[in-house]
């Protein structure tokens, strides 16, 4: 209402020094300071979208669930929004657009009172460009950088709450570029958080190249991104390397090889090491009478094994390995 009572006044000319506002008659000194107010409450509101966008955006999800883990407040309304990124994005860009024209509008109508309308188009956006470019855009974003999971877990609230109220807006402009997306062809990956595997290549090879990260460390992080990749064969321990206990030995003599080999669990053969039959796994005794252990024979606690092809990927073999609690 405010607004609209300005653009009317403006229309007027300068000549028109009062205007009712809710049956209270202000003068343009009045509505000027009016103005001002408004203009910078709607500064906050710009610096708040921006620092926002980059806040949550910046925020990988292993750590949004860290926090969510930790019963850090405003968490949980983090990882609710995050859960639809492109609804976000349109949150955030609708707000963001709102009050920077708003603010654009109102300024205008101001110098309006004191210059002519040229003047006052080319006063107010230098002004309010200058304005929203550092204390709306550069200020508030440095210090999202510098404060991303703090500064994401206080603005989460807020933008739940401007989703709610902008809801018909936001609802029509996430469909509205749902669409534009699917006939330029375009996709959502601007609002992913997550970095390809070629990127974390370029950054070990960037992070050895400025002497962040030693040969060794390069080398052990690139093998690594290597493992999935890899076969059970390649990372097989050779025959001859092998540590193992026979079915026959007791519980104390399988303890004892266990803290030569310096592993907690060694495999159990039959006859010959070509014949694996189970894994002798020394957690599994915590519970159990030490005492026993001299009549007590491998045979009696060996666990399941088990048995894959060679040629099976790593990665597939790790989560067979989970779902059999190996």
């Amino acid at each position: 209402m405010v607004l609209s009572v300005l653009a009317a006044v403006s229309e007027a000319g300068i000549t028109l020094y009062t205007v009712p506002v809710i049956g209270i008659e202000l003068g343009r000194t009045e509505i000027t300071v009016v103005g001002i107010c408004m203009i910078l409450l709607l500064l906050v509101g710009s610096g708040f979208f921006s620092s926002s966008e980059i806040a949550l955006f910046s925020l990988p999800d292993h750590q949004i669930d860290a926090m969510v883990d930790q019963g850090l407040r405003g968490a949980r309304a983090v990882k609710s929004l995050k859960e639809d990124p492109h609804r976000l994005l349109v949150t955030i860009l609708v707000g963001n657009n709102m009050v920077n024209i708003t603010m654009s509008s109102i300024s205008t109508t101001l110098v309006g009172f004191y210059f002519d309308p040229g003047t006052a188009v080319l006063v107010s956006s230098l002004g309010i460009t200058s304005m929203v470019l550092i204390f709306g855009e550069s200020a508030p974003k440095s210090y999202a950088v510098e404060h991303t999971e703090l500064h994401a877990r206080r603005v989460a609230r807020g933008l739940n709450i401007v989703e709610k109220v902008l809801w018909p807006l936001i609802t029509l402009f996430y469909y509205l570029t749902t669409l534009v997306n699917k006939v330029t062809g375009g996709d959502a990956s601007i609002e992913s958080t997550y970095v390809t595997r070629d990127e974390i290549r370029n950054m070990i090879k960037t992070g050895e190249r400025e002497g962040v990260l030693e040969e060794e460390e390069r080398q052990i992080l690139q093998r690594t991104l290597r493992f999935t990749d890899a076969t059970a064969k390649e990372v097989m321990t050779p025959r001859l390397d092998m540590a193992a206990i026979s079915k026959d030995a007791t519980v104390e003599e399988a303890i004892q090889e266990c803290m030569r080999a310096g592993h907690a669990r060694l495999p159990v053969y039959a006859g010959s090491l070509d014949n694996v039959i189970g894994i002798f796994d020394i957690r599994d005794l915590d519970d159990s009478n030490y005492g026993t252990f001299a009549d007590l024979e491998v045979e009696d606690v060996v666990n399941p094994t088990l048995h894959v092809p060679e040629s099976k990927n790593v990665n597939e073999l790790l989560s067979e390995m989970r779902e059999n609690r190996m």
